[in-house]
């Protein structure tokens, strides 16, 4: 008889008897993001036919018009974590202010781009859902703002939903990292990718070049230099890029390669989001054997000063990501 698939349920159990001093209060907060996952795959399997694609006519606190979609993932976190009682904080790409929740004695806080590639929704593309988890400081007199500033090394897990052909969880709790595919006929998610290892060094690279001359000289040359004939060091690289950083992620962990989102000449900060983005993926693939940078700083390491921080992204592939640190600092 084939062996029945292991359930994210199950999978979580199994972890929480290894420490029995665990409550299973953490145990819950991650299958209830899966609930989250689960409702927000749904919304968007009939995105087309519920007329909830196009846009709300709202800008958001990073001045990006909101769309229909990115309001109602955000909403469906607010209203499971509003009722799960396991979470004292929620902060939010989407809000410009956390949200305090009444929860006595809630250890955890939770950090959330709730619906990442959103130029995707009109047009049936990967879209993915992004999280950080860190303990809350119990008694600390600080305030809410300030407690969710720590370094991406106080995480204490992350991961992200990817919604594509397939809705997937993928997640790391700090041993190792573990890849769950929802099985829609019992809806459940079963693993599928267990200890997932990113090679060493890829083929692939993931930027948008459209900004190409908004970057610096050793951005552009490094770019340039993947592109050389050299079967020696395996190039070319293949160009691969969707739009959505879930997405392309996802394919460098399991394939190795590079993916960037570099500082630019006039905006050297970058786009992408330390709190919501940098932190919980650099965690994911640094379990997973890769590394991640800002170009000239572990992305783990950066200090934050606000909660809604932009910086600079290379993460994939160790090898990878070294050799694009070296032209970015001009020692290539």
């Amino acid at each position: 008889m084939a062996k029945f698939p292991i359930t994210l349920s199950r999978f979580i159990i199994e972890q929480q008897a290894a420490h029995p001093e665990a409550t299973g209060e953490f145990s819950v907060l991650l299958t209830q993001i899966g609930l989250v996952g689960k409702m927000i795959a749904h919304d968007l399997r009939r995105a087309g036919l519920n007329q909830i694609l196009g846009t709300t006519g709202e800008t958001n606190i990073q001045g990006e018009v909101v769309k229909k979609l990115d309001q109602i993932a955000n909403d469906t976190f607010v209203r499971v974590f509003e009722q799960s009682g396991l979470v004292c904080v929620l902060a939010s790409e989407e809000m410009e202010q956390p949200l305090k929740m009444v929860h006595e004695g809630a250890k955890y806080m939770l950090l959330v781009d709730p619906l990442d590639g959103s130029s995707n929704t009109d047009v049936n593309m990967p879209l993915g859902a992004i999280f950080s988890i860190r303990r809350s400081q119990v008694g600390a007199r600080r305030g809410v703002e300030d407690e969710l500033l720590q370094k991406g090394t106080q995480q204490i897990a992350a991961g992200y939903v990817l919604y594509g052909a397939s809705t997937m969880l993928v997640f790391t709790v700090g041993q190792g990292v573990h890849g769950f595919t929802l099985e829609p006929s019992i809806g459940e998610y079963l693993l599928s990718n267990e200890n997932i290892r990113i090679p060493k060094k890829g083929k692939v690279y993931s930027v948008n070049e459209g900004n190409y001359h908004r970057w610096p000289a050793g951005t552009q040359k490094y770019l340039d230099y993947l592109k050389v004939q050299d079967k020696a060091t395996g190039r070319p690289y293949s160009g691969r890029y969707s739009g959505c950083l879930v997405a392309d992620v996802h394919r460098i962990l399991l394939g190795g390669g590079v993916y960037l989102y570099p500082g630019e000449t006039a905006k050297p900060e970058g786009k992408l989001r330390l709190m919501y983005e940098g932190n919980p993926l650099a965690m994911v693939v640094e379990q997973a054997g890769g590394s991640a940078t800002t170009g000239l700083t572990r992305i783990l390491d950066v200090e934050p000063k606000t909660l809604h921080q932009r910086v600079p992204l290379i993460i994939g592939s160790a090898e990878d990501v070294g050799q694009a640190e070296a032209y970015i600092q001009g020692r290539a």
